[in-house]
């Protein structure tokens, strides 16, 4: 949370940009590369793989999000990838819920950004 002060007042998507889990288009003319996770914030993208790989062990509803890509043959790597956002989405919201609790509790603003 300390590397990524954005969280909960951006959208999903440009908080995974922020955190490198968004897939970025390398396309050139009419070819189409691969979308793959790049750049962003690395150590807030590795803390995120480990504690994603955690809760999946011990929260069903990760744990049953991961289940069909396990057995459709989806990449270790892309599963990791997809539970880490779906971590990150989740802590977003979260975040952007409090602060608007706080705010509504009426709450000065320098509380809200500390």
């Amino acid at each position: 949370m300390a590397e990524m002060r954005e969280i909960g007042t951006r959208s999903n998507k440009a908080i995974s940009k922020l955190a490198g889990l968004a897939p970025m288009a390398r396309d050139n003319g009419k070819a189409q590369g691969i979308r793959m996770v790049r750049g962003g914030r690395s150590g807030v993208r590795a803390i995120l793989f480990v504690v994603a790989d955690l809760v999946r062990r011990y929260d069903v509803h990760f744990a049953a999000f991961r289940q069909p890509l396990v057995g459709a043959g989806v990449a270790k790597k892309v599963i990791r990838i997809a539970l880490a956002h779906k971590l990150l989405a989740q802590l977003n919201a979260k975040a952007r819920d409090v602060q608007r609790q706080m705010a509504a509790d009426g709450l000065p603003s320098s509380v809200l950004s500390a």
